[in-house]
């Protein structure tokens, strides 16, 4: 399975971007896609997850009801939309993909065993 992600940028705070990942390979392994973020000198953190089947979606708190994640099967795309940015979420934002089901909370510590190349979103102040 690969990921190819695209979108990233230089956007103002409060604005919004969109990021896509597009998938390709063994698509019909993968239950669900995720996406993560790792901004300067920081760790890499979970930031949403959604079922590549069903379309069901988990939201880290700390970017809830700002982001929105979605996904265009007949695509094989997966896309995350952020909004009303703030410089803090400058960071390279990563799409991973993942064979195990989850649910709620847990598709934050499930394992990810497919990762994009990553795509920097700078939000200036």
């Amino acid at each position: 399975v690969q990921l190819q992600a695209s979108g990233g940028g230089l956007v103002q705070a409060g604005g919004s971007f969109r990021l896509a990942c597009r998938l390709s390979g063994s698509i019909f392994s993968i239950y669900g896609m995720g996406w993560f973020r790792q901004a300067p000198g920081k760790e890499r953190e979970f930031v949403a997850n959604i079922n590549w089947r069903g379309g069901n979606s988990y939201y880290a708190d700390s970017v809830k009801g700002r982001v929105t994640i979605s996904r265009d099967n007949a695509l094989n795309t997966g896309y995350l939309q952020m909004d009303s940015l703030k410089p803090e979420d400058t960071a390279v934002y990563y799409c991973a993909g993942t064979n195990y089901h989850c649910s709620g909370y847990d598709c934050s510590r499930i394992q990810y065993s497919y990762w994009g190349q990553g795509t920097l979103v700078t939000v200036s102040s």
